[in-house]
């Protein structure tokens, strides 16, 4: 399931990473599953901003700290800084564009998980 979600998220399909690696999420009991939280929560706020759902996004960004944060930069094969990275610039983006421009989110920073 982790592959299958991360593949759907480097494709933009990001409602069906979530689902996937919401699923890897609550079937590994492993200390290092936050990880799959983390990115699963990254796919959520992507989605929403496709959505041009401000608040839905700026929330799963606000949640995402909680999860990604303590990650180390590279886990479970996952470049885990460069995704930290990406998605505080894809969120200070919508900061900066605020509810009323959304629909100019420059798509481009919604980079894919790079991984192993």
């Amino acid at each position: 399931m982790v592959v299958r979600g991360l593949e759907e998220f480097n494709r933009g399909e990001y409602f069906e990473a979530h689902e996937s690696l919401e699923a890897a999420w609550k079937a590994d009991n492993s200390s290092g599953r936050e990880l799959y939280q983390a990115v699963l929560q990254v796919a959520v706020a992507y989605h929403q901003i496709l959505r041009n759902n401000y608040n839905g996004a700026a929330k799963m960004f606000l949640r995402l700290r909680q999860w990604i944060d303590p990650l180390p930069d590279y886990c479970r094969g996952i470049h885990v800084a460069r995704l930290r990275a990406e998605a505080q610039a894809a969120h200070q983006a919508l900061l900066t564009l605020g509810p009323e421009r959304i629909a100019e989110f420059d798509r481009s920073l919604l980079r894919p998980v790079i991984y192993d």
